[in-house]
């Protein structure tokens, strides 16, 4: 049975969505009604410091849901941070997640958590935890491939460092999906110098995991590299 279980907030008020613009990767404004993303909020070095799935209902009115282990501190930043701003953050209880394509829809009807363990992490749907907040970078997560970051859109935490990776480099190490012998590492483990472990969880075959890795560092691993579904599987860095 999974550990894992999911945190859901409302926040509602005039100022909510210009709060969110402030603070996350995507662009709440251009953000399409009663769809799921997956986002984050950055720390000033570009990395991410929370990861939220984010479902706008209109501009005042919007669905936050996080890991349970992030949630409480997710709750107290932006109390924090949105101290000042017209708007009002409440705790709606546990959902349950189920994987639509490359990203991710919650209810309150409850579901295997396993199975969409198994599901995301093979559609390269990786999640942020207490145990790696602040690890990496949203590129090197594949997030802007995943509709959850916007380059141009201004101003956000961290936001130089991430359009400065964006615009005038470009990431060493992205998102890969592996299989592995034995069992599975726990996140946040280092399998090398350049391959570290995002998510991971055991199967009948040993395990699978989405890793930060350069790609070179894979081959030197006893390990089998997966193409991740097509939207996730091209280079990460800008079109030239």
């Amino acid at each position: 049975m999974s550990s894992l279980a999911f945190s859901s907030f409302s926040l509602t008020g005039l100022d909510a969505q210009k709060f969110l613009q402030g603070q996350l990767t995507l662009n709440t404004e251009a953000l399409a009604e009663n769809v799921t993303h997956y986002t984050a909020i950055c720390n000033l070095k570009g990395r991410i410091l929370f990861g939220l799935w984010l479902k706008k209902i209109n501009t005042e009115h919007f669905e936050i849901v996080s890991t349970q282990d992030q949630a409480e501190a997710l709750a107290l930043h932006i109390k924090k941070y949105g101290a000042f701003s017209k708007m009002k953050l409440e705790a709606t209880g546990v959902v349950y997640p189920q994987v639509k394509g490359i990203q991710t829809e919650f209810s309150s009807n409850e579901s295997d958590i396993t199975a969409w363990e198994e599901q995301a992490i093979s559609s390269g749907q990786a999640w942020i935890t207490a145990a790696t907040s602040e690890l990496f970078q949203p590129q090197e997560l594949r997030l802007h491939q995943r509709d959850g970051v916007h380059f141009d859109k201004g101003c956000y935490l961290g936001q130089e460092i991430v359009a400065r990776l964006w615009f005038k480099a470009q990431p060493k190490s992205w998102l890969h999906l592996i299989q592995g012998q034995g069992e599975a590492p726990a996140p946040a483990t280092q399998l090398s110098n350049h391959v570290q472990i995002v998510n991971s969880m055991s199967t009948s075959h040993g395990y699978i995991a989405l890793v930060i890795a350069k790609p070179d560092a894979l081959h030197e691993l006893d390990l089998i590299n997966i193409d991740l579904p097509e939207p996730l599987n091209g280079s990460v860095a800008r079109p030239q």
